[in-house]
């Protein structure tokens, strides 16, 4: 498919018009590249067959989980989530980038403080991770507009087109982005090995060219351009074939594509859809890019969730364990070998970054928490099949075969896919019939192998498939120099040590289980298996030496050696105890390990997570994490060492007969206590100014535009009323319309759009007039009021507040969705005679608009309202301008005791902690009290300058909002802002408000450096 290039070549090359630079002769150095036949130069350090990638010569599987750097704004963090991703046996993180966060004004890039790519590729080095690169223009990701800036809203042409005005756009973004990537690719000594141009570039179109060969050439180019030379994957939205290889223009390296066959109803979490297991992947792969590995760029690993929705837990309950079970190995019998889990790590939709079909969690019900805990089941089954597949090479050239009934068992309740391996094993997929049944099936097997075909279990009796499951059955399966001639239990790993070779099997509760190792005595037929640990198992001896050994699963461990081989058996959930880190390799990328499908390591088992190993001089240092207490067993100790030291300490430990350590570490959970909220010293200020009569908006921008550029909605009023057209793009906004009155009554449309589960407010004067109080699905609302007590001929003026949550989407190609509008999208003013009365507008977002104020916390993070156009939401806000009272008194200033009319109030207080942070890892949330009888509110959580929830009471269903440390300063002073929004006329407090606290884990993580972003200054301009 590809070939070297000399330096002779590059100059021929050079002589006949190519850009030498392009193929790497910098400087006048050659460097390892390769031509690829139809698309130019590469390199060749990841390469690719039909089978998989190989990455420094070496197959491999990618198993990879999706984490987003920009959902996790603390990047001494990241280390921590890149461990618990490695400790599962996955190879590379997938991750996307948003431009909205990143060119929050047109032509001005910043990627700096916690925007900075570089601690995400350190982090990744660090642990060992290699990384696909996702940076758009588009990625879609549940994020404001997409990842499209709001800015691109005044674009006229068609988003994600060749239209010449969007690709402009881009030119810029790209340019930068995929530079800092081109730096961090594996050509450089970085962790970047993939990299993904634009995303579900396949979903739908409407009323445009689709596919657009030449724009996905353009975005193509954009990245080669920049110094991308790694391959290029595509996600394509399904199995459709956009932009796969040699079909011309816009066609990429690798073909992939996404699955989300669940869905996202997770108001109904045990209902599985008729024909939802994919079925037909691997022959729409031959059909579409035999040439390349099967890829799915995404695969479900949890699922989104909107406002008025059913909360993560049950998006966790949907995709759970064993959902992982039957759909990841129904896609490894497809022959999956680059295999990314969307999402792994959701995060937070801090500071206005989601879009309006989810609220500020992210947690995405996936496998690690939004408070990086790893206590879902889903986690631990995740890591059995990253264990497997990182000791299983024959895997990665096994050729899928059709599934099949009645073939390899009797039994018509199960179906079971061959993957055949010949030389390097086999491997047999089993899983219900009826995929989704809860039922119990027991059956047996015959299955080939090199002794011939084999019913199976041989010693009596027959195997159990429970419930929502599948299994992975293998034949000659080289487990060092052993070969198991086959096995019903499944595999977690293996290893070879210097003195034994240990294999760990486990199964579900009270399942009998066999397999058979050939012949590992050698020639001798004098030695026999020797019990170690229990006494359940069942051992025979062949007439050729095959030992065979049957057992049921329990919590009771067994352990037999036959010779050198020494075999763990334990029950799966036992199974979840077992860690396999990787003994650092030689080289500046030491974490990869010696090798990637099989690096040196040790077994480990107990402790809530083995984040990694190292030798140092003769001690084996270990850095793990603790949530009980427990012993460690330590199994396959490197030659010569003798001390073993946790989490820098060093630990005595005893000897089991198996040779391996004992330790007991000293593990002490303490009882956190953390502050009461409503005992701190909260400070008020009123942040609905503007209706008072003597409010100075002089410095607010006019609505003048009497054109806009968005296509999506033409102007339906005199001026646009627009955010995006006058630069504001995140938050709430507001808008002043005076107007001299003709009646005495006068009747008020207001049409007003803000995305799902928006609000809006209404004043005339001081007056409150109204509330649109949103609910879930509403997107736009058209409301009627009746404004009376009017002086004909007197001056008035209305307020109207427009909440924000978020611009839509643009998955449908063509119909330009993201530029549906935020704020006024029409309105008329009538007197009670009929005559339409003329208004004359100004409006507001955050302070600066596109040119925003607080460059550290980016373009998002603000709206317009009062407090945060002053500021007053940052750390150490000018207390004089607010009021304080006690609680009980009538000028008091707690969100628990509120405002009792219709309107908006800010209240902050300094919040001191003293955890012990350095030595546990302290998971906080802050907890609005659900009280459904309470007037409609909405609030927003501000810490430390950072807004970190929307509250809002009347849809929900989010009442729990973590914050991780390093946006809180465990040990210090913190500063928190709530707003509060009283949608109705009796006004609203806050019920409750807590800050709670999760068990604390006593963990070997690295210091979390605390994100020191400006305090209050008095701005420059504040209206």
């Amino acid at each position: 498919m590809m070939r070297p290039v000399s330096l002779l070549s590059a100059v021929v090359l050079l002589l006949t018009g190519i850009d030498a630079t392009s193929i790497g002769l910098h400087g006048g150095r050659p460097r390892d590249i390769i031509l690829d036949d139809a698309k130019g130069p590469l390199q060749n350090i990841v390469t690719w067959d039909e089978h998989s990638l190989f990455v420094h010569g070496e197959r491999v599987v990618i198993f990879s989980g999706e984490v987003h750097p920009f959902r996790l704004p603390v990047p001494s963090l990241y280390l921590d989530v890149f461990h618990k991703i490695k400790a599962l046996g996955f190879n590379t993180v997938s991750f996307y980038v948003d431009w909205a966060l990143l060119e929050g004004k047109p032509g001005r890039f910043r990627a700096d403080g916690i925007f900075s790519l570089e601690p995400f590729f350190e982090a990744a080095t660090k642990a060992g991770i290699y990384l696909l690169a996702r940076p758009g223009p588009y990625i879609n990701a549940e994020v404001s507009g997409g990842g499209f800036p709001g800015w691109l809203q005044r674009v006229k042409g068609k988003l994600r087109t060749d239209a010449p005005d969007y690709l402009h756009a881009t030119d810029n973004y790209v340019a930068h982005i995929a530079s800092i990537i081109a730096k961090a690719q594996i050509t450089n000594g970085g962790p970047v090995i993939l990299y993904q141009p634009e995303n579900e570039y396949s979903g739908a179109a409407e009323g445009v060219l689709f596919p657009n060969k030449p724009y996905m050439q353009y975005v193509i180019d954009q990245a080669r351009n920049a110094g991308i030379i790694v391959p290029l994957i595509n996600n394509d939205a399904f199995p459709g074939g956009t932009g796969a290889p040699g079909t011309g223009l816009g066609s990429v390296d690798i073909y992939g594509h996404d699955g989300y066959p669940l869905g996202f109803d997770c108001a109904h979490p045990s209902a599985w859809p008729d024909n939802g297991l994919p079925t037909t992947w691997r022959q729409d792969h031959l059909n579409i890019s035999p040439s390349t590995p099967f890829s799915l760029v995404e695969f479900q690993g949890g699922a989104f969730d909107p406002f008025g929705g059913w909360g993560f837990e049950q998006c966790s309950a949907l995709v759970n364990h064993e959902f992982e079970r039957v759909f990841y190995k129904n896609n490894m019998a497809a022959g999956v070998t680059i295999f990314n889990i969307y999402m792994t790590f959701g995060g937070t939709n801090w500071g206005n970054l989601g879009h309006p079909g989810g609220y500020t969690s992210y947690d995405y019900g996936a496998s690690i928490r939004e408070d990086r805990r790893i206590d879902r089941e889903k986690y631990s089954e995740l890591k059995l099949q990253g264990q497997f597949l990182k000791v299983s090479p024959g895997y990665i050239t096994a050729t899928p075969e059709n599934a099949t009934q009645g073939v390899y068992s009797d039994s018509q309740n199960i179906v079971i896919t061959p993957l055949l391996a010949k030389e390097s094993g086999d491997f047999f997929v089993v899983r219900h019939a009826n995929y989704s049944s809860t039922d119990t099936a027991s059956y047996t097997v015959k299955l080939p192998t090199s002794a011939g075909d084999l019913t199976i279990p041989q010693l009596g009796g027959s195997l159990t498939l429970t419930g929502r499951d599948s299994k992975i059955h293998v034949t000659d399966y080289p487990v060092g120099k052993f070969t198991l001639l086959y096995s019903t239990a499944e595999i977690f790993t293996w290893n070879e040590f210097a003195e034994k070779t240990v294999l760990v099997l486990y199964g579900g509760a009270q399942e009998l289980h066999e397999f058979a190792v050939k012949n590992p005595f050698g020639s001798s037929k004098t030695a026999k298996a020797k019990k170690i640990e229990g006494s359940n198992v069942t051992i025979h001896t062949t007439s050729n030496l095959t030992v065979v050994l049957q057992w049921t699963a329990s919590s009771a461990r067994q352990v037999v050696q036959l010779g050198s081989l020494v075999i763990y058996m334990v029950d799966r959930n036992s199974a979840y105890n077992y860690w396999v880190p990787t003994l650092p390799g030689s080289g500046k990328q030491s974490a990869y390990g010696s090798s990637l499908m099989n690096p040196d390591s040790v077994i480990i088992n107990g402790g809530y997570l083995i984040r990694s190993v190292a030798i140092k001089g003769n001690a084996l240092s270990v850095q793990a994490d603790f949530n009980v207490t427990t012993p460690l067993e330590i199994i396959g100790i490197p030659k010569g060492i003798s001390k073993l030291a946790v989490n820098g300490k060093e630990l005595g430990y005893s000897v089991s007969e198996l040779g391996d350590w004992i330790a007991h570490p000293a593990i002490e959970i303490p009882h956190v206590q953390v502050p009461e909220l409503t005992k701190l010293k909260w400070y008020k200020v009123d942040s609905l100014p503007e209706i008072r009569s003597n409010y100075d908006d002089s410095r607010w921008p006019l609505a003048n535009l009497r054109t806009s550029n968005n296509t999506y909605a033409p102007l339906k009023t005199p001026v646009s009323l627009y955010g995006s057209d006058y630069g504001f793009h995140a938050g709430t906004l507001l808008f002043r319309g005076r107007f001299t009155a003709r009646t005495a009554r006068q009747q008020l449309f207001l049409s007003t759009q803000g995305g799902s589960a928006f609000a809006s407010s209404v004043w005339l004067n001081d007056r409150f007039i109204g509330s649109f109080t949103g609910f879930d699905a509403a997107s736009a609302a058209n409301s009627s009021y009746t404004l009376d007590r009017l002086v004909r001929g007197r001056r008035y003026i209305l307020t109207v507040v427009v909440d924000s949550t978020g611009l839509d989407e643009n998955w449908t190609t063509g119909d330009d969705s993201m530029k549906a509008p935020r704020g006024i999208l029409d309105y008329a003013l009538t007197s009670s005679s009929g005559a339409n009365v003329s208004i004359s507008w100004k409006l507001t977002g955050n302070l600066g608009g596109e040119d925003y104020r607080d460059v550290f916390r980016g373009p998002l993070n603000e709206g317009g309202l009062f407090f945060e156009r002053q500021g007053f939401h940052l750390p150490s806000p000018p207390l004089s301008d607010f009021t304080h009272g006690p609680s009980s008194s009538s000028s008091s200033s707690s969100p628990l005791d509120g405002i009792a009319h219709a309107g908006i109030a800010f209240y902050a207080a300094k919040l001191p902690l003293h955890l012990p942070a350095q030595e546990y890892d302290i998971p906080l949330s802050f907890v609005f009290d659900n009280a459904t009888a309470a007037a409609p509110y909405r609030a927003l959580l501000y810490v430390n300058g950072f807004q970190y929830g929307k509250y809002v009471s009347n849809i929900g269903p989010q009442t729990e909002f973590p914050v991780p440390e390093g946006i809180l300063d465990y040990n210090g002073d913190n500063w928190i802002g709530v707003a509060l929004w009283a949608l109705e006329s009796r006004g609203a407090k806050v019920p409750g408000l807590a800050l709670k606290s999760k068990s604390p884990i006593l963990t070997g993580r690295e210091r979390v450096e605390v994100v020191k972003g400006p305090h209050f200054k008095k701005r420059h301009g504040a209206y």
